[in-house]
């Protein structure tokens, strides 16, 4: 059994290769909430959406988000209306998130939601958010706190950041079957997400953070930092407001405290020995995801440490 812990894109493609190789019933992925926003009266859920869409082969594989060939009458309309124009929802995603909404109403969990789209969608693999219970990640900038989606999205992560809030960290449970999938797999994978609002929200919530110390899996992380920029997203800039050094030392040091493997870039090569101090072993590869062979190599790399 292996569990992985994920984002949006990043972690996405990184499946997209790991479930070349493994049985999806034999696979967990454990996905970030913090991002999940209410717009259009609407409960929209990106990431959970993003490695649906992605591992159903449905996605738009231009942008990595939303469905492939879909078109934005709805939006339009909404546009004309005034309405928010900031997030991109095309027809079929707003259909997700309609579904999404109605069944939140009716009582409805999100993990029972999540496993209802993704079985619609063909797969058969476990998809389970973070927590059924509220919780946004929030940044400040210098005219006040907004949501982390409308920093990234509306603002085009322009702002200067000067911290990170998790809204609903100190009630927030891990959705069921979240903790005792990382305790009975054989693996635990921290895909090449971001490490403060991606895969820092994650391990917030209660009881992650002590699963992944305890369980008897083989813990490895993928560096989402390259060279010291990151792959995709403002990465860069969280870390740095948290004082956090950016390169993959800087990521490895987050996870320092349950990883066992951390798999870095060759270009990287030079941190190695740093990274060994933390008391994590390390593997220097190619982690850069060009085509479907290099994710499968990448996702071969985190099987075979």
């Amino acid at each position: 059994m292996i569990t992985a812990l994920a984002g949006g894109v990043g972690a996405a493609r990184f499946l997209t290769g790991l479930i070349q190789l493994v049985k999806q019933e034999d696979l967990t992925v454990v996905v970030n909430t913090g991002d999940d926003v209410e717009l259009f009266g609407l409960y929209v859920s990106p990431d959970i959406d993003i490695v649906t869409y992605t591992l159903a082969g449905v996605v738009n594989d231009v942008t990595g988000w939303g469905v492939k060939d879909d078109t934005f009458e709805c939006l339009n309309m909404l546009k004309r209306f005034g309405e928010v124009d900031w997030f991109n929802l095309g027809d079929q995603d707003f259909a997700t998130s309609i579904l999404r909404t109605k069944m939140l109403k009716n009582g409805v969990s999100l993990s029972q939601i999540s496993a209802k789209v993704s079985r619609d969608l063909g797969l058969t693999l476990k998809i389970l958010p973070m927590t059924d219970d509220k919780f946004a990640t929030y940044v400040q900038i210098p005219e006040g706190v907004i949501h982390f989606e409308e920093y990234l999205v509306k603002r085009a992560a322009q702002d200067t950041l000067l911290g990170v809030e998790f809204v609903g960290m100190d009630v927030a449970k891990p959705a069921v079957g979240v903790v005792e999938s990382i305790m009975f797999s054989d693996r635990v994978i921290i895909c090449p997400s971001n490490p403060v609002v991606s895969i820092g929200a994650i391990l917030s919530v209660s009881g992650i953070r002590e699963s992944l110390r305890k369980t008897r899996a083989r813990k490895v992380a993928i560096s989402p930092i390259v060279d010291g920029v990151p792959v995709k997203g403002p990465a860069d800039k969280l870390l740095r407001c948290l004082g956090v050094e950016v390169s993959a030392f800087g990521v490895a040091e987050l996870y320092a405290d349950f990883l066992d493997v951390f798999v870095i870039d060759s270009v990287d090569v030079a941190e190695k020995s740093r990274i060994e101090q933390l008391g994590v072993k390390v593997v220097v590869v190619d982690t850069l995801m060009k085509d479907i062979q290099s994710k499968v190599a990448l996702a071969k790399v985190s099987l075979d440490v």
